[in-house]
């Protein structure tokens, strides 16, 4: 997924081969699901004769300042990139266009040829990107209600520390809020959080003035350092999380083994050694698992001793004809989950290419281990509820007969 620094490299390809040159032929995808609020007629009209004065980035977001309004604007949701016809954009996950390839490619939603005869496309494969026409970008959503960005604006240590001391969330949740810091995704976070020793469930009001510096520094070592090197991440240092991250099983760095957590939604990379929970949170954490460990394997029996406590409550047991399961009504929602979140895995994948896969595998592997755990976990109280129905009938039948 693009983050800052692929979108920054995208931003400066343009600005090194495209400035000062006019635009003779545009081709604007019939796909309005990407292409919003413009008709495609109208945006090749619009672009058709104007000159490329300069490019712009904030955040996750990029826009070209043209000789004359209104100006093409693309945030680059899941799968967005530039590509320029000979001209390596990144080698983050994608390279030069090369002869053989197809362009421009089916996936293009906007294709430019200059008068120079360059060419460029903005691609999207999984259709989570927006490209608009707009007067001024930087002055409406979603542009105008991004953060500072991470590497043009960014907060210096005592805003930082100002501002965190008031958010009870998790850090990593934060670090994703593109309105509070725009630009900095699930790969950065996770890189960011990993240099500056702190756990991504940290609650950000909780941290330490040294967390607080750690963290100041990091935000601003990674981000620049991505960008140096147009986000190449065969450049990057040796114990940084990124060469692992998108591995099919959790790897090593320095020694040190990875796990792999779900943090604001999102699959979170970290070194448990290195990145402790600390204060109440890590009392909370430790209290939790000792109470796992004590209670190892009696998960299900305490589910089915409250069922039973809670029927002897309720006065009576209703009869096996007619009763319904206790379970089912979880048990029928959990599927309604289960196949909302398949369909949307679905129309996620549909055009997703081999190297954006393996982070979605993990996700859906936690959620099918999961849906396994409670599956199992539901038909064992449900086996021992109809077990309890059928003793308390069975001793209805021995009182009447005596």
């Amino acid at each position: 997924m693009p983050e800052l620094p692929e979108v920054e490299a995208a931003r400066r390809a343009i600005e090194e081969n495209c400035l000062g040159k006019k635009i003779t032929k545009a081709l604007i995808a019939d796909d309005p699901k990407v292409i919003d609020g413009v008709s495609r007629a109208d945006f090749e009209a619009s672009l058709l004769g104007k000159t490329i004065v300069s490019a712009h980035r904030k955040g996750k977001n990029l826009w070209l300042r043209l000789d004359s309004p209104p100006f093409p604007s693309f945030q680059f949701g899941m799968a967005g990139a530039i590509y320029i016809k000979g001209v390596a954009v990144t080698k983050y996950k994608r390279s030069a266009v090369k002869d053989t390839d197809e362009w421009p490619s089916k996936y293009s939603k906007l294709f430019v040829e200059l008068d120079d005869g360059l060419e460029f496309s903005f691609t999207d494969k999984r259709r989570f990107a927006r490209v608009r026409l707009l007067k001024d970008p930087a002055s409406v959503p979603p542009i105008s209600e991004l953060g500072p960005d991470a590497l043009l604006e960014p907060m210096t240590g005592d805003e930082l520390f100002e501002s965190l001391s008031k958010k009870k969330i998790a850090i990593k949740t934060l670090l994703l809020d593109q309105s509070y810091i725009s630009g900095i995704g699930n790969w950065v976070a996770d890189e960011v959080l990993y240099q500056a020793r702190i756990h991504p469930e940290q609650s950000a009001a909780s941290l330490s003035k040294e967390n607080y510096g750690n963290l100041h520094k990091s935000i601003k070592e990674v981000i620049e350092y991505a960008v140096q090197v147009d986000a190449d991440s065969t450049q990057f240092p040796c114990e940084w999380l990124f060469h692992f991250r998108w591995g099919k099983k959790p790897g090593k760095v320095n020694g040190r083994k990875i796990d792999f957590i779900t943090v604001g939604g999102r699959t979170t990379a970290y070194v448990p050694e290195l990145q402790k929970l600390s204060g109440q949170q890590a009392a909370r954490a430790g209290s939790k698992q000792a109470n796992k460990r004590k209670g190892h394997g009696d998960g299900v029996k305490d589910d089915v001793n409250e069922a039973a406590s809670d029927e002897e409550v309720n006065g009576s047991v209703q009869s096996k004809k007619g009763r319904k399961p206790r379970g089912q009504g979880n048990k029928s929602s959990a599927k309604r989950k289960s196949k909302e979140s398949d369909d949307e895995d679905n129309a996620n994948d549909s055009e997703d290419d081999d190297d954006d896969d393996n982070d979605d595998h993990h996700d859906e592997d936690q959620k099918n281990k999961t849906r396994k755990v409670t599956n199992n976990k539901q038909s064992k109280v449900e086996k021992t509820s109809k077990k309890t129905v059928q003793t308390s009938q069975n001793s209805k039948k021995k009182k009447k007969a005596k």
